[in-house]
């Protein structure tokens, strides 16, 4: 993000170097030189808004190394991946619901959502944050960004999310209670997706809990015998196991930039350094041709 303020700076600089120069310049060819000049700035603007996961959104699991597993009948909405390992074990029985999505063995989809997932993760890994109890059963959360401080997060008893907006919680660990009803996010009129968690360790989701929002573990994620989970477990560098769960990806949420796409939706999201060269390259090409024919008349 600081990368792309300072391209769209740069390009802000370069317009207003040409706006001070000589009047009978500004009539001739500042026209031609702002329109491109703000169709460049354009580009940088819908560039930083792009979806804070992107290509990773289509996937609900995805996993490093040394697999994805998967015990008995879980049922997947998106697809299931894994980088830079190519194991995955345990589908069939596990299904991915048809036209959701795929699996992919470490494949270029599944490399570059390994990308964009450690993207993602030190984007909101680096938020400032306000500090909060890491035992979050019986918290009410408003929209905001919370750290629980280098400790665990534990969720024993029910989460509550105060209403629509971003949710972004930063915790060394998460794991959360065993038992029907025991661990709960109720999310009160938020989207699973306005719910993010980055875990700088390994998450549990414990069995027959009820788990909402996308987990971006640094390791490992373990997903218990008949827990569910409305979001994304996506593990950076460990494994995903899985028993019996139905994990569907999530879309939707209500905070800029970091609304999900349905999975299955075709992402395209150019680089940054590909727009500044394109847009730099042709600016500096603009500048130079009028430069010269100034010298030449």
């Amino acid at each position: 993000m600081k990368t792309m303020i300072a391209f769209a700076t740069q390009s802000r600089h370069l317009v207003s170097h040409v706006a001070t120069a000589p009047m009978a310049f500004c009539r001739s060819r500042l026209g031609p030189l702002k329109r491109v000049g703000y169709a460049g700035l354009l580009v940088v603007s819908i560039t930083a808004q792009a979806q804070v996961l992107g290509t990773a959104s289509n996937f609900a699991v995805l996993g490093a190394t040394p697999n994805v597993t998967n015990t008995n009948a879980s049922v997947i909405t998106g697809s299931v991946g894994v980088y830079p390992a190519a194991s995955i074990v345990g589908f069939p029985p596990g299904v991915i619901v048809p036209g959701t999505g795929a699996l992919h063995f470490a494949d270029v989809v599944a490399q570059q959502a390994q990308a964009d997932n450690t993207t993602a993760f030190g984007t909101l890994t680096g938020l400032v944050s306000s500090p909060i109890l890491p035992a979050l059963g019986g918290q009410t959360l408003n929209p905001g960004v919370y750290n629980t401080g280098g400790a665990t997060a534990d969720l024993t008893g029910t989460l509550t999310l105060n209403g629509p907006g971003l949710y972004v919680i930063q915790t060394a660990g998460l794991n959360t209670a065993a038992g029907i009803g025991a661990s709960i996010v109720n999310l009160n009129g938020a989207s699973p997706c306005d719910l993010w968690w980055t875990v700088a360790s390994s998450a549990a989701v414990g069995t027959g809990s009820a788990m909402a929002g996308n987990v971006l573990a640094l390791t490992s994620i373990t997903v218990a015998t008949g827990a569910s989970f409305r979001g994304r477990a996506l593990a950076q560098t460990g494994t995903v196991t899985l028993n019996n769960n139905a994990v569907t990806a999530c879309s939707g949420g209500t905070a800029p930039g970091f609304i999900v796409p349905a999975v299955g939706s075709a992402i395209a999201i150019p680089t940054l350094s590909e727009w500044a060269m394109i847009l730099l390259a042709g600016l500096l090409a603009l500048a130079g041709f009028v430069a010269l024919r100034r010298r030449e008349s």
